[in-house]
């Protein structure tokens, strides 16, 4: 193992010597490009060919961005064969494969792939006319084009999505031999081709839409945020904050994953990109590997949670209920503030618990030199979310344009500091091989445009490195939805689970959550939601229906969605859990099953919303959100303490069940119906709130018994 290497901030220091290896860092980050952009990085001519072909994925979707995207469905048609010709050179066929050159079989794979997936491009008129009496050609492109789909999106996903979807598409074909209520009359393998293939509700339907057109753009928005440095500011920016309090790299940790979390929608590069800082401050202070790591997999996993970008599947969400993006986002504002301020609070109680301290003065960058250092990054995501809230345009023109702010802001950056106006964040490791760095301090101009144009260019292809997977997987997603819309099988699903939780709605979604984790352990979050909102949210919906709750349907997907980003990091699959364990050194699988504790906030607060929907800004005002959050904020703390056992000292049995319970109430801040009698809301959060205080009174009495007198603040502050 190589000697451990200094990571320096630009701006006033974090400074952190020993506690980091190389080889720490390189295993996670192995992980994460293994996952999210393939582990080839081919050198050469073709290295620069594939570059380019990434690049012009990038430009191709931004100008579509702009001048409105292709007819019909053209736009995937591209943004599909760009897609599988890049998954095939940047994922090879198998982990031991060669990673420094293309085989001769991926080249022609990814010829072929793109090839199929241009087609519809090429014959559009033709495909759309011969829906339903698609010719011997048409379905020998589609076959090839499945099973192309279906390879691609096992090297660069999982083999689990695939697996499922061809479960899927044998049932379509073997439909009279299923069982019960599960029986078809059963489709040709041509019928089920030209219905995936042909029509706009197999390949081609709304997941493709969408990371064709809006999934694209933000994710290329978070590239070009992460290239300009904007990434590291806010890492900073959360040490500056949080470093100096107790436990203070981990509440950085929690800081900084929301705030990578709201610009990157990605739970293993934002575990990664955070974590190689976090969490080894993390450990030096005194937490245990595997809590340093799960603390970084818990708030990097929740981030798909965080607004304004939670990730493919809140778009998708968006497009198949058929509401505005903006009213996805407002909904999930007020759980993802209580779920960071959940695990905040479980990082804070932890400090205490193991009396470990914060960094010193000098290992803290001072805060206002941070926040100015870099605030002018800030600029492109105030001006997404002002387009999007304010403004109201679309997210495919308000991603656009703040792509465009991000540009602008790379080249004022680099401006500024080639002119020696603005500090130049220090580098590390093979970073300061960066050609203008090095002539940062004999070429001022080659500086601006070297590094601006570098820049970039590198935020193009990593924007389209980083959506190949997603753009593939999303056609996978659309074939198991075309065998459902063509076989009927959502409502044949919905009866059953309907049938089989009696009409309870407590037990539909029961169902629904174990069917929400098993299935995500193996699946990215997009295809677990889009497999759970096409299976099970119809159930909860017609249980809704025939209750007359009148649940919206915004809560019920918001439901699946949760349940989809949770299982991100349930054990002992979560791929973040081996991410973060390969920095900090750790188990995964014990890693996983901490993080899986620091994160039951989330596994509840689903079922709160549901019932009570005002957690989610819908049928509230103004007045009654600035009276619910405090409230709720309150309740989270009291599930923290529920789960770490530990408020001012060790919480008794006993102590620890009332936690749960006030929990319940202050999070579900509504009346309290026992029988027939109705309690005033006020009335019973005011009532949680003297019992809360009752108890600090007796462990802080009880505290100063055990340490002979002594006052104990320490769970408070």
């Amino acid at each position: 193992m190589q000697a451990g290497i200094s990571v320096i901030s630009g701006h006033g220091g974090i400074l952190v010597d020993k506690d980091i290896s190389r080889d720490n860092i390189k295993s996670g980050r192995i992980i994460m490009e293994e996952s999210e952009t393939g582990s080839r990085n081919i050198r050469g001519k073709i290295g620069q060919v594939i570059s380019f072909i990434a690049i012009a994925m990038s430009l191709f979707q931004l100008y579509t961005g702009f001048a409105g995207e292709l007819a019909g469905s053209k736009q995937l048609s591209v943004h599909l064969a760009f897609a599988m010709v890049l998954c095939f050179v940047y994922y090879p066929f198998r982990k031991k494969s060669p990673t420094d050159r293309i085989p001769i079989s991926d080249l022609i794979l990814a010829l072929l792939g793109g090839g199929c997936a241009i087609y519809l491009y090429i014959n559009y008129t033709h495909v759309v006319t011969s829906v339903g009496d698609a010719a011997t050609y048409d379905i020998l492109v589609g076959s090839c084009l499945i099973l192309l789909v279906l390879e691609a999106t096992r090297r660069s996903i999982s083999p689990i999505l695939p697996i499922i979807c061809i479960i899927f598409l044998l049932y379509a074909y073997f439909g009279p031999y299923m069982p019960g209520e599960l029986g078809h009359r059963g489709f040709r393998a041509k019928r089920i081709v030209d219905h995936i293939f042909m029509s706009g509700e197999g390949l081609w339907g709304v997941p493709l839409r969408v990371s064709a057109t809006f999934v694209f753009l933000f994710v290329l928005f978070g590239a070009i945020l992460d290239k300009i440095g904007a990434g590291q500011y806010l890492i900073n920016l959360s040490f500056a904050m949080m470093g100096k309090y107790r436990g203070g790299p981990a509440k950085a940790a929690v800081v900084a994953s929301c705030a990578m979390g709201s610009i990157s929608g990605s739970s293993i590069a934002n575990t990664v990109t955070t974590g190689a800082m976090t969490i080894p401050l993390m450990k030096k202070v005194g937490f245990k590997s595997h809590t340093a790591g799960a603390v970084e997999v818990a708030a990097s996993t929740n981030g798909q949670l965080m607004p304004p970008i939670m990730g493919a599947a809140a778009f998708i969400m968006a497009e198949i209920i058929g509401v505005p993006y903006i009213e996805i986002v407002k909904a999930a504002f007020i759980p993802a503030l209580l779920s960071y301020a959940a695990i905040f609070s479980i990082v804070h109680l932890e400090a205490v618990k193991e009396n470990i301290r914060g960094l010193t003065k000098e290992e803290t960058p001072p805060f206002l030199k941070t926040f100015l250092s870099g605030v002018h990054f800030l600029i492109p995501l105030a001006v997404l979310i002002w387009l999007l809230l304010v403004v109201r345009w679309t997210p495919t023109t308000a991603a656009s344009w703040s792509i465009l702010v991000g540009g602008a802001t790379a080249l004022g950056n680099n401006y500024l500091r080639s002119k020696k106006l603005f500090p130049l964040m220090e580098k590390t490791g093979s970073d300061s091989q960066d050609p203008a760095f090095l002539s940062y301090k004999t070429d001022s101009d080659y500086f601006f445009m070297g590094r601006t144009k570098q820049e970039l260019l590198d935020s193009l292809e990593t924007g389209a490195r980083n959506m190949a997977g997603i753009a593939v997987a999303c056609a996978c997603c659309g074939i198991i939805v075309g065998v459902v819309t063509l076989t009927g099988l959502g409502l044949k699903m919905a009866t059953l689970i309907t049938e089989a939780a009696g009409g309870n709605l407590m037990l539909t979604l029961i169902f629904s959550v174990f069917a929400c984790v098993i299935l995500g352990m193996g699946l990215p979050t997009t295809a677990t939601y889009i497999i759970m909102a096409a299976m099970t949210a119809p159930a909860i919906m017609t249980i809704s229906s025939d209750l007359s709750l009148g649940l919206p349907i915004v809560a019920i997907h918001l439901f699946v969605f949760y349940y989809g980003i949770v299982a991100d990091d349930t054990p002992p699959v979560g791929l973040c859990a081996y991410a973060a364990a390969g920095i900090s050194g750790a188990d995964p699988v014990k890693t996983g099953f901490k993080s899986f504790r620091l994160d039951l906030a989330a596994f509840t607060l689903p079922f709160m919303f549901i019932y009570n929907t005002k957690l989610l800004m819908i049928n509230t005002s103004i007045r009654e959100l600035c009276y619910m959050i405090p409230i709720c904020l309150i309740g989270m703390f009291c599930w923290s303490i529920f789960i770490q056992g530990h408020w001012v000292t060790k919480t008794y049995f006993w102590e620890r069940l009332v936690f749960l319970g006030l929990a319940f109430l202050l999070v579900n801040p509504g009346s309290l119906f026992i029988g027939d009698i109705e309690i005033n809301h006020h009335l019973v959060n005011g009532t949680a709130i003297m019992i809360m205080f009752l108890i600090y009174l007796w462990q802080k009495a009880r505290k100063e018994r055990e340490e002979g007198g002594q006052p104990g603040m320490e769970g408070v502050v």
